[in-house]
């Protein structure tokens, strides 16, 4: 009857199809062992724009920038295991080659490459016990909301 049809959709979608897709997570990739001008590190919080602070395993505590390729396709969080690749020019700086997920983590810390100290538990924090404050916690004691609410009733 109609000469003229709407072509049919061949494509699977648009770009947000590859949003649920763990396509460039590798079963079993190589493991990564630090070289030259590389340091481990834990993430100690994320800064935002593609930074984060690490505590790297030489003592210091670094301000590290996400480099192009892992940015939206390897996601890192508070207290990943990371691979940085140190600056010559600026020693408080580094750039994050890549992150290493838990299994990989416990094998290095296996290896001896990372001190016995290191909790893998992702999530957890370097020197953080569960149940310890840290001074950025906003804790307050409900005897000073009282007393602000005395003052607001005025």
């Amino acid at each position: 009857r109609h000469s003229e049809r709407m072509p049919k959709n061949k494509g699977k979608g648009g770009k947000n199809r590859r949003r649920g897709t763990n396509k460039g997570e590798d079963d079993k990739r190589e493991l990564v062992i630090k070289e030259d001008g590389q340091e481990y590190g834990q993430v100690l919080r994320m800064l935002g724009n593609g930074r984060l602070e690490a505590q790297c395993f030489d003592g210091t505590k670094r301000l590290c920038h996400i480099r192009g390729k892992m940015r939206k396709k390897v996601w890192v969080n508070q207290g990943d295991i990371i691979l940085v690749g140190l600056r010559d020019f600026q020693e408080e700086k580094a750039d994050v080659i890549m992150k290493y997920n838990s299994d990989e983590a416990r094998v290095l810390k296996q290896q001896g490459e990372l001190p016995e100290s290191t909790k893998i538990n992702e999530g957890t924090v370097v020197g953080m016990e569960e149940g310890e404050m840290d001074e950025e916690d906003d804790v307050f004691d409900f005897e000073d909301v009282r007393i602000i609410f005395q003052l607001a009733s005025f």
